[in-house]
């Protein structure tokens, strides 16, 4: 089901979202009880991304409305994409385009945690990396050609061989020493990373290939998996029971969640 600004959605509204390809978007996991971890931290994403993207303001309150008529007949836990986009964006025009709207998309989730993944090392750098926007072809190519190597999915290092992100997610390690370290680097501030970094006492390196490898332990996360252990990146393998990252998925699944 998918709707814009709370009305059902046709081809042609979509059209130009697939044609252009620009926008920026936020997905949002909604529990069984139809409350949303960090769904504040959502909503300021939406509005800040809608200020670069757009030049224009956005009425979060208006947001939260068309979820809510979305999720309406939703049973179990599912996950609530926000999409903001301007139906009338020409190519050969985009700066005309001011006029954002708001295309609200529901789909099942999955059971957390995740299996454990297995992650290639791919360069790679996105676009706008602090935007949430739906250019996501380099993201997927990077995934498919994980994929292909018969890994889960592609862990983003730039030209230097510095670690940045995952295709939809934050990554953060374990050192020896048991500390939780995130990379200091040009990525999206993912939800689920700045939830877990205000209860917890972790710190940002510079965190290169090399050094990931010698980690004790790495994990991914997002609003989708939550906390998901990282088993293996590239020929190095990581214990997926490590206690630093059972601590974490305990952590992340008691923060509570948001009403709409």
């Amino acid at each position: 089901m998918a709707t814009l600004d709370g009305k059902p959605v046709s081809v042609d509204d979509v059209l130009p979202l697939a044609l252009a390809n620009v926008g920026h978007f936020t997905s949002m996991r909604v529990d069984a009880d139809g409350s949303i971890r960090g769904l504040s931290l959502h909503m300021e994403r939406l509005a800040r991304d809608c200020s670069i993207v757009w030049h224009a303001s956005l009425n979060t309150d208006c947001v939260r409305e068309y979820v809510r008529q979305a999720l309406q007949g939703q049973s179990g836990p599912c996950v609530a994409r926000v999409t903001i986009y301007d139906p009338g964006i020409e190519m050969g025009h985009p700066a005309a385009a001011a006029e954002p709207r708001v295309l609200v998309s529901v789909r099942g989730a999955g059971a957390l945690p995740p299996a454990p993944l297995r992650a290639q090392s791919i360069v790679y750098e996105r676009d706008l990396p602090e935007v949430k926007h739906v250019g996501l072809f380099g993201a997927l190519y990077a995934r498919g050609t994980a994929q292909r190597a018969s890994f889960d999915d592609a862990l983003f290092v730039d030209r230097d061989g510095v670690v940045s992100e995952g295709g939809t997610w934050n990554v953060g390690f374990v050192d020896q020493q048991g500390t939780v370290v995130w990379p200091d680097a040009s990525v999206l501030p993912g939800v689920t990373m700045a939830l877990l970094q205000e209860l917890s006492d972790h710190r940002t390196a510079t965190v290169t290939l090399e050094q990931a490898k010698r980690m004790s332990a790495a994990f991914a996360t997002n609003t989708s998996i939550g906390v998901r252990p990282l088993a293996a990146l590239d020929d190095t393998e990581f214990p997926v029971d490590h206690p630093v990252l059972a601590q974490l998925q305990k952590t992340y699944l008691s923060i509570p969640g948001e009403t709409l």
